[in-house]
């Protein structure tokens, strides 16, 4: 999808519903259950932004960025993700959360950022995060400077997420379950599952809306 169509439909879309649970729902196995408001409340989350950032690459085409995690001794270890982390006491918001670990992943400023749309908060059981994801848009396509948390930079055509034969089911055992189909997207390469893909998905299903 050429960059000049993606910002028309965002446009659009900036004051529309957002598809919410149900959207991530599609990427959720089938025996893992949402939990409640208020069940969340009670476990007492940590909060965290992340930024879905979308821009032009050099043939205009719409694109939008990933990280590979690096490994570590942690829960979401050589994950896929969208850049960003825990919000932190000198942070304004979770906007500014989420922008500043992208800058700090990837090297993208914020002043080269513009947030468009907060999405759907998701919550992630294993770490007890709540994340709140940010559709950001950049004029024209970043130079990246991973650092350290990033073993690599993903950068992802729109196209292929809205094309329905990039979802799949892939079977897993992580250190939280074991032997269970996962609801995915095969994009770059790379098995999207978890949280992110439920991200995913309300970003798919949103922009999908459009076309109706």
């Amino acid at each position: 999808m050429q960059f000049g169509r993606f910002l028309s439909i965002l446009s659009q879309l900036e004051t529309h519903p957002l598809p919410g649970i149900e959207a991530h729902r599609k990427m959720i196995p089938e025996i893992r259950t949402i939990p409640s408001w208020d069940e969340i409340q009670r476990s007492q989350p940590s909060r965290a932004g992340v930024l879905a950032l979308f821009y032009p690459d050099p043939e205009n085409e719409t694109r939008f960025l990933l990280t590979l995690r690096a490994s570590y001794s942690g829960t979401h270890s050589a994950q896929v993700s969208f850049p960003g982390g825990k919000q932190e006491a000198g942070d304004r918001n979770l906007a500014h959360t989420a922008l500043r670990e992208t800058c700090e992943e990837t090297g993208v400023h914020p002043n080269s950022i513009v947030i468009k749309k907060s999405m759907t908060e998701t919550y992630i059981p294993p770490s007890n995060f709540l994340v709140s994801p940010y559709v950001g848009i950049s004029s024209e396509m970043p130079v990246f400077r991973p650092n350290h948390e990033v073993r690599e930079i993903i950068q992802v055509k729109l196209q292929d997420l809205l094309d329905e034969s990039t979802l799949g089911l892939k079977n897993m055992s992580t250190s939280y379950m074991e032997n269970i189909d996962v609801p995915c997207f095969h994009l770059d390469g790379h098995v999207v599952w978890g949280a992110t893909a439920m991200m995913l998905s309300e970003i798919k299903e949103l922009i999908k809306l459009s076309f109706h």
